[in-house]
Parts: C-alpha cells; sequence; structure tokens
C-alpha cells in the first residue's frame, strides 16, 4: 500500500530524509518513531504530497506521490502537525465544507460526513462550534477530515500531542478501530504510546531508519546488556565468587545477604539455577528485567551515546 524507495530530501546542505527506504502493507498500522527533528514530520509531507523528494520516489496505492500527486490525494487523508480548523464553524458544516473540497460528490456528501462523524464519536457534538471545544474534540475533529472521503490510507502526524491521559486513551481506541478498515501511518516521539498502537514501528534518527519491527524486536535490537535479579534461601556469600565465573556475566551487585543483581550480556539464567542446585540452596527468585521503554528508545537512535 505504501512504498518509500531511497528517498532523501534536501534543505540546501542539510539532510532531512538520507536514503529512507520502507514499505507498508494494507490495513498495517504503522508508527514513525523519533526525537523531535528527527525527519518524522518531513517523510509525512512528502507522503502527503505537500513537499516533493530530491532523490528517491515513494509510492501509494501503485501511485507515484511525485508523478501522480492529485490521484494520490484522493487515496489518503492527511493530520498535518498543525491542523488548520475553522472556530467559527461548527464540526458538522466544517465537514461538509472539507468533503466538497475533497471531491465527495453531493449524492453521498450526508453519508459521508455521518459516517465520518459516527467513526470518530462525534455524533452527539456535531452541532457546536470548533472554537467552543477542549483540545481532545478538536483532535477527533482534524481526524474525522481526514476520514471524511474514507480514504486507503491516513497519514497521522503527532496525533496524539497535547492530549491529557484520558484524551490519549480515547485517540488511542479510535485509531485502533481503523485497524484494517485503512492503511495508517502515524508519527509520535513517545514509545510507550507508540507500541500499544502500532503494528510495527520504524525508529528514525537524522533522517534516517535505524531499526524497525515490533516492540519485542527492538527490544532484541536494543538490549545488548540486561539486568538478571537472583534471590536464594540461604547466605548468597557462599556462591557470589562462584557466579561471577560464570560466562556472560559482566558485573556482580550484592542487594543483601539473600539477593543479587547481575548485568549480563546474554541468557543466563539455566547457569544461575545450576549453580544455586549445585550448593544446596533454595531458589527463591531469578527474573530477568527489562529495561524501560525509554532506555531503549535512546539507544537505539543514539546508540553507546545513550
Amino acid at each position: 500500500m505504501i512504498e518509500v524507495r531511497s528517498i532523501t530530501k534536501t534543505y540546501g546542505e542539510k539532510k532531512a530524509v538520507s536514503d529512507l527506504s520502507f514499505s507498508i502493507n494494507e490495513g498495517e498500522i504503522v508508527g514513525l518513531l523519533g526525537l523531535n527533528g528527527a525527519g518524522k514530520s518531513t517523510i509525512l509531507k512528502i507522503l502527503g504530497t505537500l513537499l516533493p523528494v530530491t532523490e528517491g520516489e515513494a509510492f501509494i496505492a501503485g501511485f507515484s506521490v511525485l508523478r501522480h500527486a492529485e490521484e494520490v490525494r484522493k487515496h489518503i487523508g492527511y493530520l498535518p502537525d498543525i491542523p488548520p480548523l475553522y472556530d467559527e464553524m461548527t464540526i458538522r458544516s466544517y465537514l461538509e465544507f472539507v468533503a466538497k473540497l475533497k471531491g465527495v460528490p453531493r449524492s453521498r456528501l450526508k453519508t459521508s460526513v455521518e459516517q465520518a462523524l459516527d467513526q470518530t464519536n462525534l455524533l452527539d457534538v456535531q452541532e457546536q462550534k470548533l472554537s467552543e471545544l477542549s483540545h481532545g474534540f478538536r483532535q477527533r475533529s482534524n481526524i474525522a477530515q481526514a476520514l471524511v472521503h474514507q480514504p486507503k490510507v491516513l497519514i497521522l502526524d503527532e496525533p496524539i500531542n497535547g492530549l491529557d491521559p484520558v484524551q490519549i486513551v480515547e485517540m488511542r481506541d479510535l485509531i485502533l478501530s481503523l485497524r484494517k478498515k485503512h492503511t495508517v501511518i502515524l508519527s509520535s516521539h513517545i514509545l510507550s504510546e507508540i507500541t500499544r498502537t502500532c503494528d510495527r514501528i520504524l525508529v528514525i534518527d537524522q533522517g534516517r531508519l535505524v531499526a524497525e519491527g515490533t516492540e519485542r524486536d527492538l527490544r532484541g535490537k536494543a538490549e545488548v546488556e540486561f539486568d538478571v535479579r537472583l534471590e536464594v534461601d540461604g547466605e548468597i556469600s557462599s556462591i557470589r565468587d562462584r557466579l561471577r565465573q560464570i560466562d556472560g556475566v559482566i558485573s556482580l551487585n550484592q542487594v543483601d545477604a539473600n539477593c543479587v543483581t547481575l548485568i549480563c550480556s546474554k541468557e543466563i539464567r539455566p547457569a544461575l539455577a545450576a549453580v544455586v542446585h549445585e550448593y544446596g540452596l533454595g531458589l527463591l527468585t531469578l527474573e530477568r528485567r527489562q529495561a524501560e521503554l525509554e532506555t531503549l528508545f535512546l539507544k537505539l537512535v543514539r546508540g553507546d551515546r545513550a
């Protein structure tokens, strides 16, 4: 549904996007994850036909975003990072206006507007002016305008930006409800949220793709080292030196008389359990502790510099 082939975008001598390639299948929800200034909005503007590429090519529904921009626009709904809302309009009149701009036939106008209102749970407030809405409802209205012509692809730039915790959950549920009906590409700099919403994640740093996959895939790429907590029924000091000798143990820190934490370079839990059994101690706790999502994110985009 979306195919990006070695695109580069430059502004003078600065490269905002550098030799970027990826593909997104029909019905997927895929997130662009990166720090502010990583190039996410530039990528989405290229896919939204708002910016031309300097090099490379991108396709949506088989049409080139550069050579067939008008055809591409029929297949996409776009939510920019700063959406244009007309505060004097009601939600319904705004959606009718946008639907006409997007070429929805008069015979389907009412049905298309009501479908967008229903998809975004705005039917009960459709006659309110946009100026009277909370930020959460304004953002729902922005997504409704992207949906009003029922496009195959939705491009959402920071859809949860500025939302409070309750509104974030509501927006997450809304985006998840679009799965299978639409192909969705969205951007965010919040890893913990994007992992709850997306089927796959593309990690962007300085305009480059540095990692991609599910949350589990990303953890595997980022967790070169990890912690293991070991607690025994007995004196841990009796096996402390033996534990240090296990291949893969980088360091050991004694927490109390019964417990240690170990930093490891590979899976060593079977070896730890074997030592505990060998010395006749009872095994109370043996767990691998995952790094915080934000720490993994920094490792992926900054490598050793994190």
